[in-house]
């Protein structure tokens, strides 16, 4: 009490709950042994660098694949990429890394391009890639797989399979969750997702520009095939000039329905890397 007592009434300091004694002296950090080991789940953070702080963790979910368990208790994701001083300094193509945020900006997954160097440097944008999909304990969940075609990328050759631009979205025990394919079309992007049957479930356009200097906002609206009902909705956000000039760096966000199979919702995200190489990778030719 009369710790209380010397402290109650000085101006910025709360007087102590009853019930609570007085705080323990400080002996110095504790033991290496008494630290928390392993990833935090909060959130991670690092001297100098923003903290990260992580959606909370969703129990397991019947008939739902391993590690897609957060996808079921979210309806719109927004995924960041990173910018690489080194591709504003000296136009070196590097690996590309993504935050993968829910609506209330808290990291659900985290996302990294493996490719092979030399491919980054001459192919650009064309090159294929793998982008592992990864969650807070850094293990893999899915992974976005896309194969090199050298004729592939123009819309109207896309009814062609050698021509056709694709991802593939393979969950880490191996099984298919969904494939993107480049559709033929005059001027429009064109894209449809296929379930790992390979049966078309939406139909995805986008806008016959997809300059975002135009455009500070660009939608690809996602309809069920055969109609014209907006199930879901692909944004590619303005990121600011610096960002949309300089570097190669995009925002996407995502919007689907809560009940959607959270199959369709990583293929979904796998349609926005493609839709992103295809279309926003390059700064170089006027498609910023």
């Amino acid at each position: 009490m009369a710790y209380q007592q010397s402290v109650t009434g000085q101006p910025g300091v709360q007087p102590m709950q009853p019930g609570y004694g007085p705080p323990p002296a400080y002996d110095g950090p504790p033991p290496p042994s008494q630290y928390q080991t392993g990833p935090p789940l909060a959130g991670t953070h690092n001297p100098g660098q923003a903290m990260n702080v992580w959606m909370p963790a969703v129990a397991t979910v019947p008939d739902c694949p391993k590690g897609l368990e957060y996808l079921t208790a979210l309806d719109m994701i927004l995924i960041k990429q990173k910018t690489h001083m080194l591709e504003v300094m000296l136009d070196w193509e590097c690996a590309n890394k993504y935050k993968v945020l829910n609506n209330q900006g808290q990291q659900c997954y985290y996302a990294f391009e493996k490719s092979n160097v030399l491919c980054r440097q001459c192919c650009g944008p064309h090159r294929s890639f793998s982008i592992i999909v990864a969650d807070n304990n850094k293990k893999p969940v899915f992974t976005i797989k896309r194969p090199f075609k050298c004729c592939a990328g123009l819309n109207w050759c896309a009814n062609l399979r050698c021509a056709q631009d694709e991802v593939k979205v393979e969950a880490e025990d191996g099984s298919i969750l969904g494939y993107v394919r480049q559709a033929c079309s005059f001027m429009k992007p064109h894209y449809m997702i296929l379930d790992h049957n390979k049966e078309p479930q939406f139909d995805i356009w986008g806008p016959c520009c997809t300059c975002t200097l135009c455009n500070k906002h660009i939608e690809f609206p996602v309809k069920t095939i055969g109609t014209d009902q907006v199930v879901a909705k692909i944004n590619k956000q303005w990121s600011g000039l610096a960002k949309e000039f300089f570097t190669d760096s995009d925002n996407f966000g995502i919007s689907f329905p809560m009940d959607l199979d959270v199959r369709m919702k990583a293929t979904l995200m796998g349609c926005v890397f493609l839709i992103d190489f295809m279309y926003f990778e390059d700064t170089d030719d006027g498609g910023f």
